[in-house]
């Protein structure tokens, strides 16, 4: 099984950025973790502060793999773009969320994603991303 890892603008942050939001965990160590968890599982992890980059990473994915893990961030609520994306490939896309995004600013209650996506997870913090693998096993 192959599952692309996609993560947008500032989630190379994590760890520093607004601990109290998003953990004091490093994304780089919680692949990791993933992967001691999942060793049978083939990880490719992609992050970009550029929406395009976001865009080729997914129709690069979209076609030849099991599943892609999406969190497009602050993109997700802005980003028509990323949305046609996910909707014009074959390979099913989990929208993921570290916070909940509606527990937050009204802004960040729409997503441009979450209508041509498998399935959204948000607000169980870095445990999202193992939630998100776990719905790609049969």
């Amino acid at each position: 099984m192959k599952i692309a890892i996609i993560n947008g603008p500032n989630l190379n942050l994590l760890g520093k950025r607004e601990p109290e939001v998003y953990g004091n965990q490093t994304f780089e160590d919680h692949f990791t973790h993933l992967q001691q968890k999942f060793p049978n599982i083939a990880f490719n992890y992609f992050q970009s502060n550029i929406e395009g980059e976001l865009i080729d990473k997914i129709q690069e994915f979209g076609f030849s793999y099991d599943g892609i893990i999406l969190n497009a961030g602050a993109y997700t609520h802005t980003s028509i773009g990323i949305g046609d994306a996910v909707k014009a490939i074959t390979t099913p896309v989990v929208e993921v969320h570290i916070s909940n995004t509606f527990s937050r600013e009204s802004f960040r209650h729409q997503s441009y994603i979450s209508g041509n996506a498998k399935g959204v997870i948000l607000g169980f913090g870095l445990k999202s991303y193992e939630l998100a693998i776990v719905s790609f096993l049969k």
